[in-house]
């Protein structure tokens, strides 16, 4: 699978990227339940920053997402775990099948890319707001200038539709 591929996965849970377990176990090609297992025979390589159960209100979000199945489709029983990047680094000492060792490494460089790509959208989002300054400022004469042209419009048609005074001469 492509780093394109493993963006699409990777979701944004308590303000960090993760990817869920059922998604790494068909990475991986493992079932979830092994999966699972084989994390917590190793609970001491995986605190709370590289791996957290949802919540049944991220769980609920995640469904309105289309993201997890229901209940009634087939979906799972208890709330998925969430790996970060350094969970999913840790899996591959956990996973030491040749598969898992090839997918670890592209789900690394999708992290990695991700991140580059982050840096990017902040400097261009810097020079966006610089550059809303600059025209800002310049364009602020322009701005008075057609309200000045606005308001002698609006006094002009005042004037045409007022009632004459005086006498008409034909």
């Amino acid at each position: 699978m492509e780093i394109q591929n493993y963006k699409f996965l990777i979701v944004n849970l308590r303000n960090t990227k993760v990817l869920l377990d059922f998604h790494l176990s068909n990475l991986y090609e493992v079932e979830t339940r092994v999966l699972n297992q084989a994390v917590k025979r190793n609970l001491e390589r995986f605190p709370e920053d590289f791996m957290f159960q949802l919540s049944q209100e991220e769980v609920q979000h995640l469904i309105s997402q289309n993201v997890i199945s229901t209940k009634q489709h087939g979906g799972r029983r208890r709330a998925p775990y969430a790996f970060t990047e350094q969970g999913v680094a840790m899996l591959s000492s956990v996973l030491r099948s040749t598969k898992a060792i090839k997918v670890n490494i592209s789900i690394m460089r999708t992290f990695v890319a991700m991140r580059k790509q982050g840096i990017n959208y902040d400097a261009l989002l810097d020079k966006i707001k610089n550059l809303e300054d600059t025209t800002d400022s310049r364009f602020e004469d322009v701005f008075q200038a057609l309200d000045y042209l606005i308001s002698e419009k609006i006094k002009t048609d005042k004037q045409k539709n007022r009632k004459r005074i005086g006498f008409d001469i034909d």
